[in-house]
């Protein structure tokens, strides 16, 4: 028996997760057009009577048989095509009893022709070049990975003053194309015990790991502009947009992205102007 894999070893903070805040419609943006992902029933909001211990993909067979036979045509020979879920293994080949038996993720079932015919030259020929390729295209789409794990606290979007659903929703249609599917929650309420205002604060967290986007409670506050927390949350958003693409966190492309925020010059004048406060806070 010969088995190849082409594995997708990315840091935990690249790989995304499937799972969706019941606020958020619609599940296959971010997922090749002939493939539904249904999300862990935890975070699903209702029942699924299906509902499996993994999360689980549905895909169109007229797309699966339309890639199978792309496949045998490089083969010359049959093959048996599979489309996974997997978080690691993305592309494995098996030999057996002189049949080809090819599992790829999801993802490709919408991709380009040159990596589709790069796909076929890697696990036909495990072809070097093609493999790079196929790699490269894996990267680009790892937030079409499901996560290692879900949240572990409830997820909390709305709060005394700002409701984070309402406002992850407009910014995901006006500046994401209603493609954006991360998860969002305020943090955690902690009392301070210091008796000295804290020195530094992190008004946003994104967990790739989770596809989860924290925001610190402290800008739950009646007198922080809404501008200014839909901001941070932009801010955040642009981390799960960008990470495939990003070599350090703040790249210049990440830069020139978030400059487009149409507050932006405005959240960064308030900021610095009431830091102290929302370090007093």
């Amino acid at each position: 028996m010969e088995r190849r894999m082409l594995g997708h070893f990315a840091p935990a903070y690249l790989v995304a997760s499937p799972a969706r805040s019941k606020h958020l419609v619609g599940l296959a943006p971010r997922m090749a057009p002939s493939a539904v992902r249904v999300p862990h029933p935890k975070l699903r909001g209702s029942p699924v009577p299906f509902a499996p211990k993994r999360p689980q993909v549905f895909v169109h067979e007229g797309v699966r048989q339309a890639l199978e036979r792309r496949i045998e045509s490089a083969l010359g020979a049959p093959a048996a095509l599979h489309v996974n879920d997997n978080v690691r293994s993305v592309v494995t080949v098996r030999r057996r009893q002189g049949q080809l038996r090819v599992g790829v993720h999801h993802m490709f079932l919408d991709a380009p022709a040159p990596v589709l015919g790069a796909l076929a030259r890697y696990v036909v020929e495990g072809d070097r070049d093609a493999s790079i390729l196929v790699g490269q295209f894996v990267d680009a789409h790892h937030h079409r990975l499901r996560a290692e794990r879900a949240p572990f606290l409830p997820l909390q979007t709305k709060g005394q003053c700002h409701d984070l659903s309402r406002l992850f929703q407009r910014l995901n249609a006006r500046y994401f194309g209603g493609a954006h599917d991360a998860l969002v929650s305020w943090g955690r309420k902690t009392r301070s015990r210091r008796a000295h205002p804290r020195k530094s604060i992190k008004l946003g967290s994104y967990s790739a790991v989770e596809r989860l986007i924290r925001i610190h409670p402290v800008l739950d506050r009646p007198w922080v502009p809404r501008y200014f927390v839909e901001y941070v949350l932009f801010h955040e958003m642009l981390h799960h947009a960008l990470a495939g693409r990003q070599q350090r966190l703040h790249s210049p492309e990440f830069r020139e992205r978030e400059a487009q925020f149409a507050a932006f010059e405005q959240a960064t004048k308030w900021e610095r102007a009431h830091l102290a406060r929302l370090l007093r806070a």
